[in-house]
């Protein structure tokens, strides 16, 4: 039995639910709100990027700062470098142990591991899954005169080969990636339950003070204080001077900096108006929210309301600003989506086979059978009707390389070629070179039905929410 009649079985009663809905026209008095975005995004030409702290590097070795994941290493022709953590699945782990050897390796597999339970192992993948794990993931390998520096250590491969480790993890590049400044291999968010064993961009440490974190999430790279508490800056400051009196620190909380601490960089120390030493950054002094219902929350960031704030999360770099058709929705889980210009709800695709090498499905290039069996029962037709591509103008561009405008052949679902018919072709947008899509079942703004629709709640193998913020969880900062 295949992989793909596995996956069909397990979805024929989801889009049997839902293939007999139309699409609902966005109605007169229904929010969208792009200018909400504004709290998450920064415009192509913002000059603020994360700083890092240098390390000693091989020759040939470079930092990128990157629109998403912000400083990462990459080769000499700027690709980004990855590793692959060891992890546990259901059934057994996979992936690359520290300090220890590749287990990515050269062997063509053909067949799933077992390691999703309840599926078993040996059912045949699908033709374009079966490849070689270092033929999707090249190894970063070192020259013959290449001496080890720091955390740079070098490890054999099983064909004799040395292969760049750091931090103690093989290094490799993915093949997604074409140009400098492309990390869509894999991400630093954190990886859902049963989504996989994934690869994640390594780069250098943030350069923040002792005390602070940077937390990868949708929106770019978020400053938290070491507990994991949103930091905030306030309209009513100035630079570096702080305005928060008796009656607004009932409130918030200043970010204390040690009696010995200095400037440094975008950082420095300012008094406070009690008399103590407070951290800026970027000449903004910092502050909790004595309210924040929890750790890495935006809720401090609706002072005094959600729509005139005059508080706001912190961030060492945020993502570029989407395409202009997109807006900003609330939902009624608690939170805010990306949604399209009718307010519809806007999804992503997770799908990672069940082999021992892991190798991403969610990728227009790559097998597109695990994706029709959850959203048509193998029908691209029917595909298309219950997950719709959001389909992007003939003049459609984008000023955020994370957003793209890509072809796709409609009966295949894979990028079209020069031989497909032109009418068979469709522009759609694009995040992180992969379609985005509506679903059917929405019928009005903040809804999100399409949620969780595929394998362990569309994890492994479905279809996920385009979440911005979560009050009540962390699909912001989950992938």
């Amino acid at each position: 039995m295949s992989a793909r009649h596995i996956v069909g079985a397990a979805s024929v009663f989801i889009v049997g639910l839902f293939s007999a809905q139309t699409f609902s026209q966005s109605q007169t008095g229904w929010q969208t709100d792009s200018q909400l975005g504004s709290k998450y995004w920064q415009s192509a030409d913002s000059p603020a990027q994360e700083a890092f702290i240098e390390e000693l590097t091989p020759p040939g070795i470079q930092v990128v700062v990157t629109a998403l994941e912000g400083p990462v290493y990459a080769d000499e022709q700027g690709r980004t470098l990855y590793k692959w953590p060891l992890s546990a699945l259901r059934n057994g782990s996979t992936g690359d142990r520290k300090d220890g050897p590749s287990n990515c390796g050269d062997e063509v597999i053909e067949v799933s591991a077992g390691l999703m339970s309840p599926y078993p192992p040996n059912l045949l993948l699908p033709v374009e899954q079966r490849v070689s794990c270092s033929s999707v993931w090249p190894p970063l390998l070192a020259d013959a005169d290449a001496e080890e520096l720091d955390k740079w250590t070098l490890t054999e491969r099983a064909n004799g080969d040395r292969q760049w480790s750091y931090d103690g993890y093989p290094l490799y590049r993915s093949h997604l990636d074409e140009e400098v400044g492309d990390v869509f291999g894999g991400s630093k968010i954190r990886s859902r339950n049963d989504g996989g064993v994934v690869r994640v961009p390594v780069g250098p440490p943030s350069d923040v003070p002792a005390g602070f974190k940077v937390i990868p999430s949708t929106t770019g790279r978020l400053l938290v204080n070491k507990d994991e508490f949103s930091v905030y800056a306030w309209d009513g400051d100035e630079s570096n001077k702080s305005n928060c009196d008796l009656e607004c620190l009932k409130n918030w909380t200043p970010v204390p900096a040690p009696g010995i601490a200095m400037n440094r960089g975008e950082w420095t120390v300012v008094k406070q108006l009690s008399g103590f030493n407070q951290w800026a950054f970027r000449g903004q002094p910092l502050y909790t929210h004595n309210n924040d219902p929890g750790t890495r929350s935006f809720a401090g960031g609706d002072v005094p309301n959600w729509r005139n704030p005059q508080w706001h999360n912190v961030y060492t770099q945020r993502a570029v600003t989407p395409p202009g058709e997109f807006t900003v929705q609330d939902v009624e889980f608690g939170g805010q989506v990306l949604a399209d210009s009718s307010g519809r709800s806007i999804y992503l695709y997770n799908c990672r086979d069940d082999s021992m090498s892991q190798i991403a499905c969610d990728h227009p290039g790559s097998s597109q059978d695990y994706r029709l069996a959850i959203c048509g029962d193998g029908d691209p037709e029917l595909c298309r009707a219950t997950f719709p591509y959001v389909l992007a103008g003939p003049d459609a561009v984008s000023a955020s390389s994370l957003w793209s405008v890509i072809d796709i052949d409609e009966d295949s679902g894979n990028l079209a070629t020069a031989e497909v018919d032109p009418d068979k072709v469709l522009k759609v947008w694009a995040y992180r070179k992969r379609p985005v899509y509506t679903y059917v079942g929405d019928d009005e703004p903040g809804v999100t039905n399409g949620d969780g629709i595929g394998e362990f709640t569309g994890s492994r193998n479905g279809y996920k929410v385009f979440v911005l913020r979560d009050d009540f969880g962390e699909n912001a900062f989950r992938r």
